[in-house]
């Protein structure tokens, strides 16, 4: 064989290790048994020790060595792209202690069910122990891998490749310089948005009729793309023809799911577009969080919060829910489902309240992994932040420090992700609107341009291109969170003044 297809051959047994795994995953979160998380663990451990030898061993290293010259020799792109990113991922892996890298699947396996219980027993201290051995282990991970970064940054590039606490500290103050005054000059404003019709009875079989109407919208097909339900919405990819995306019904709260499925939709356009030829390599699945967050917010806000898609949607909303909406009016709508309010929870926050909710999740966890905090103290750090920022009480840990699934998962620097992709996201509207007219075409419930220029920017691509280079492709050009400050005061201040 040659080093190309010895690669492929390595690649191609990841994925089926990695399948299996995503298949656990899934299933752990949606239908599994709440008490039924060893067995899962168990298996879990097994697979990632299996994983874990056949990608960290000197045959890989004297392959990807071998697979780099031969590319290099041939041009051949594709393969050098598979070099580099499976060379990231094989010296990343390879720091870390091999028991202890099958010891944290199996905690994560244990933790995420553990949290579900706690979120919904409201019981914060059966969680914590759970908790505190995921922060020890990402700290321990992060130390292994580069002992002379901050380990915060080191987690950081996890999620988002070339982030820097700097690079985060710059972005949060920009978007603090225009929220916290346009906030205020909202409340000081006095307009009253009516949304008291929202607190009503929404039956739930009407509400999956919405939801396989956006799935429809959007262009997610069946044969690819199902939706199940899970306590935290989210979205899975196993492969490009296979993508599962979740929500969760609330009988009296119809928008939740709404923009649940829109947000996490958002996600399953950028999988089920990659580029055939990438599949089985790694660079099948979307590049960085903050990318991938982008396509979620993109669809979720600048899309499904635009008022041109609502001119499309109201009319549906009508026929499903005629008794709910009778005195509503599409202008009604729009300005409910976009009010300036800060809440509770992150994931049915507006858009402009919605930074605040990350900066509070990027100031708690860089303090616990600087041991600044304790996690027994993130109650009560996480109710003075809110308190500080938002302005509100929170009135338990279950919709305060319990209300997320990230650090069940291990998943500790991905927060930031959310509001950087927001960002690309307006960037990237506002540059593809120099030459198509996108929002005529929403008007009428057509998102295939807009679809066609992410798919040609960004989906296509999978991970071929570094992580850099997509983002200048998604935004047409170098990165400037001004596009986002802007969008969020011409919004808002088109809504309140």
């Amino acid at each position: 064989m040659t080093a190309k297809e010895e690669l492929r051959k390595l690649e191609k047994t990841l994925y089926a290790y990695r399948y299996a795994n995503a298949v656990i995953d899934y299933d752990n979160e949606t239908v599994a048994p709440y008490d039924s998380s060893r067995g899962r663990a168990e298996a879990v451990e097994v697979l990632s020790r299996v994983e874990f030898d056949l990608l960290v061993n000197d045959r890989t290293a004297d392959l990807l060595n071998r697979a780099e010259k031969e590319a290099k020799e041939s041009g051949d792109e594709q393969l050098l792209a598979e070099v580099r990113e499976l060379r990231i991922e094989y010296e990343e892996t390879a720091k870390i202690p091999r028991d202890e890298y099958r010891a944290f699947s199996r905690l994560c396996q244990e933790s995420m069910p553990a949290w579900v219980r706690a979120k919904q027993n409201n019981d914060f201290d059966s969680f914590a122990p759970y908790l505190e051995k995921i922060v020890e282990s990402v700290k321990k991970q992060a130390e292994y891998i580069d002992d002379k970064k901050d380990p915060y940054e080191v987690l950081l590039n996890r999620f988002e490749r070339g982030l820097t606490i700097e690079k985060c500290d710059e972005f949060f103050a920009e978007l603090r310089e225009t929220v916290v005054p346009l906030l205020a000059k909202i409340k000081e404003k006095g307009r009253v948005i009516n949304t008291e019709w929202l607190d009503n009875d929404w039956p739930l079989d009407k509400q999956k009729e919405l939801s396989s109407f956006i799935m429809k919208t959007w262009g997610l097909s069946p044969a690819h793309c199902a939706i199940g339900e899970a306590e935290h919405p989210f979205t899975i990819n196993f492969n490009r023809n296979d993508v599962r995306i979740t929500t969760h019904y609330k009988q009296r709260d119809m928008v939740s799911n709404l923009y649940s499925v829109a947000h996490e939709g958002g996600h399953a356009l950028y999988e089920l577009n990659i580029a055939p030829e990438l599949d089985y390599t790694v660079l099948s699945g979307g590049s960085t969080m903050g990318i991938h967050e982008c396509q979620s917010r993109t669809f979720e806000n600048y899309v499904g919060r635009s008022r041109d898609f609502i001119h499309f949607l109201f009319p549906k909303l009508k026929e499903l829910f005629p008794t709910q909406l009778e005195s509503v009016t599409e202008d009604d709508f729009y300005k409910a489902v976009n009010k300036a309010e800060p809440g509770l929870i992150r994931t049915e926050a507006d858009e402009l309240t919605y930074p605040l909710h990350i900066m509070v999740r990027y100031e708690i966890e860089k303090d616990l992994i600087h041991g600044k905090l304790s996690v027994k103290d993130l109650p009560k750090a996480w109710n003075e932040k809110y308190k500080e920022y938002l302005g509100i009480e929170v009135p338990d840990d279950a919709h305060g420090v319990l209300q997320d699934i990230h650090w069940s998962q291990g998943s500790i620097g991905y927060f930031p992700s959310y509001a950087l992709g927001s960002a690309y996201g307006a960037q990237a509207i506002s540059d593809i609107q120099k030459t198509k007219d996108i929002y005529s075409d929403i008007r009428k419930g057509d998102l295939s341009s807009l679809s066609e220029e992410l798919k040609n920017r960004v989906w296509k691509y999978g991970c071929l291109k570094e992580p850099h280079r997509l983002a200048e492709s998604l935004c047409g050009g170098v990165f400037s969170p001004k596009y986002y400050t802007e969008y969020l005061k011409n919004k808002y201040s088109d809504i309140y003044f």
